[in-house]
């Protein structure tokens, strides 16, 4: 027997307009109520007219929320997803969270469209919206990010491996004075490609000497970048959190007259399109983004199967990428 709106109203004690109004995310409903229809409505097995059209049709809607679309991390990317997407018959929308704007004003948004789930790309979704989200039906999947709230399910690379492989190769270059350019210090990328480059410096009985901020922006690192080149303990061997900060490093060192792979050794992280450009050749640590995509997919589409999943991280190992730079 066909599963209706009513029987849900009756199991949850409500009327038949709550219950639709329940699956609506821009409606005005009490969060307890909304909670509960939705529990009853997924064990029930009812469907709104809406989302069974979808299913009949067989598509459904992705959005993808992206905070730093600048980096050429994030463009290559979006096209992946975008492929990915079309060979499995969804939809997908692209949000750009403002630079000065938190990602929650952009979830919002993201509730308005309908879609079926959220990917949140280089931006920090805070617990309650992430538990908000879920409450109405919307898995929310964290790429290239994780963090503290274990709940939240995620996919990235184990930024904390390529760390420590970055410290290993500067050192077997001979490097003594050795410096790390982060990023946005309260992102999970830099926290652990940084954790992984002390630690791995600490196993050979090395320390860091240079520690500097670039933000992951070019113009900032390479200001940055250039006054510790210009001070009086100069490093040779910079790692960067990111390939956008070790491209200002290497022209950074190339106007003061530097040698880059000699004279310094720069490592960035991502391995970019411009990373292989013959102006930088640039040693890097290769995110395995179509394995990440895929990865990032199909556990979207396992949450739609089954809601309760939470606090799954899927890490992918980088690939070192050896070229004349370091």
């Amino acid at each position: 027997m066909k599963v209706t709106a009513k029987d849900v109203a009756i199991k949850c004690n409500t009327s038949t307009a709550a219950v639709s109004r329940a699956f609506r995310a821009d409606s005005v409903i009490d969060f307890n109520l909304r909670t509960k229809i939705l529990f009853v409505a997924r064990e029930l097995g009812y469907l709104p007219p809406a989302k069974r059209i979808k299913q009949i049709e067989g598509y459904r809607t992705i959005s993808i929320v992206v905070g730093d679309i600048l980096n050429p991390f994030y463009p290559n990317a979006l096209e992946m997803f975008a492929k990915e997407m079309t060979m499995r018959g969804h939809h997908m929308l692209v949000h750009v969270v403002p630079s000065d704007e938190a990602v929650d004003s952009t979830i919002s948004q993201v509730l308005k469209t309908g879609s079926d789930a959220a990917i949140i790309a280089s931006a920090n979704l805070s617990s309650d919206l992430a538990h908000g989200c879920k409450q109405r039906g919307m898995p929310v999947v964290l790429f290239n990010r994780i963090q503290t709230d274990g709940r939240i399910n995620a996919v990235c690379t184990d930024n904390y491996n390529g760390g420590l492989l970055a410290a290993e190769r500067l050192l077997a270059r001979n490097c003594s004075s050795v410096g790390f350019i982060g990023g946005i210090r309260d992102t999970s990328t830099h926290l652990e490609r940084r954790r992984g480059f002390i630690d791995g410096l600490n196993r050979q009985e090395s320390r860091l000497t240079f520690e500097e901020s670039g933000a992951y922006d070019y113009n900032e690192s390479f200001a940055v970048i250039s006054d510790l080149l210009e001070g009086p303990l100069r490093p040779d061997g910079l790692f960067c959190a990111n390939d956008i900060m070790a491209f200002a490093a290497i022209d950074a060192s190339k106007k003061i007259g530097m040698v880059v792979g000699e004279d310094i050794a720069i490592l960035g992280f991502d391995d970019v399109p411009m990373a292989a450009w013959t102006a930088y050749d640039l040693t890097s640590f290769r995110q395995r983004i179509r394995q990440m995509v895929t990865n990032t997919v199909n556990l979207i589409e396992g949450m739609w199967q089954n809601p309760d999943v939470e606090g799954e991280l899927i890490m992918v190992r980088s690939r070192f990428i050896e070229r004349s730079s370091g």
